[in-house]
């Protein structure tokens, strides 16, 4: 007997390796799962001007990036509700605590939504012409616009997807490889449909979520080398976290002696690993 429904998630095309450069833009998703790949040591840049909820934001991140070129981008789609300043009617990426009778909110259209990623898209690809990107959508709802309304916003966002990955729209002509989705809205909403997985406030997912969701992620897009490298980071990366009760103590030395000896073993192995105790 089934008990629950596992989602099916497509191959990407590629395999990330230990310690590419990496880019996170989007929502405070992109931020939980850029984390990790920080901790797992690969170069990550994550929300370099701050969250950004919708695709017009993102646009405007890597306009202004100044970062080295990724091998990797994700960009983690929050909602399509854009905000415009009524005096120039530019979109703006963050209200500044400003009164909201200065703004005027409107929904992009999944038409506008698509132009949006593809100018993205068309920026990393000028930045580095091999570069992979991978789309999300992020599982958080929004209260505020009211859960009809909030499936609504991903729904378009969804379908902007399904244009970007099937190349309709796309000002360089058909369907082009290097765009993956990766399927975080539906691992959320179909396999883990339990309040048990959201935070206090029953919108944002819960640590045991994401981290399972991260799970799903290095066994779908990680390559074998990146995978042994986690397997073989994971302890040491608890050794270097550990708080002694007595740090002046003999037993403390010795392990940190051992720290060094382990730590210094896996450099020689990954040259690319930048830590010091």
């Amino acid at each position: 007997m089934e008990f629950r429904t596992v989602v099916d998630i497509e191959d990407p095309g590629f395999r990330i390796r230990p310690f590419e450069e990496m880019l996170f833009v989007g929502s405070c998703f992109a931020t939980e799962i850029g984390r990790r790949f920080q901790e797992a040591q690969f170069p990550a840049t994550v929300n370099p001007y701050g969250v950004m909820y919708n695709p017009a934001s993102i646009l405007h991140t890597l306009q202004r990036l100044s970062t080295s070129a990724p091998s990797v981008a994700f960009l983690t789609l929050g909602t399509n509700h854009v905000y415009r300043l009524k005096e120039t009617g530019e979109i703006v990426d963050n209200c500044q605590k400003r009164p909201q009778s200065l703004f005027t909110e409107e929904e992009l259209s999944v038409d506008e939504c698509a132009d949006y990623l593809w100018q993205s898209i068309d920026i990393l690809r000028r930045m580095n012409p091999e570069v992979h990107v991978v789309l999300t959508v992020s599982p958080i709802r929004y209260r505020k616009y009211g859960y009809h309304g909030s499936q609504l916003s991903k729904a378009t966002l969804l379908l902007a997807v399904e244009k970007i990955l099937g190349g309709l729209g796309n000002p360089r002509g058909p369907r082009e490889s290097r765009i993956a989705y990766f399927p975080a809205y539906e691992i959320l909403m179909d396999e883990l449909r339990d309040y048990r997985f959201y935070q206090e406030d029953m919108l944002h997912p819960s640590q045991q979520a994401v981290d399972y969701i991260w799970e799903r992620l290095v066994e779908t897009c990680f390559s074998p080398e990146a995978k042994t490298f986690l397997e073989e980071w994971r302890p040491m990366k608890q050794a270097l976290a550990h708080k002694p009760f007595d740090p002046e103590s003999d037993e403390y030395r010795r392990f940190q002696e051992q720290t060094r000896l382990r730590l210094n073993s896996l450099q020689e192995k990954y040259p690319a690993l930048k830590v010091n105790i």
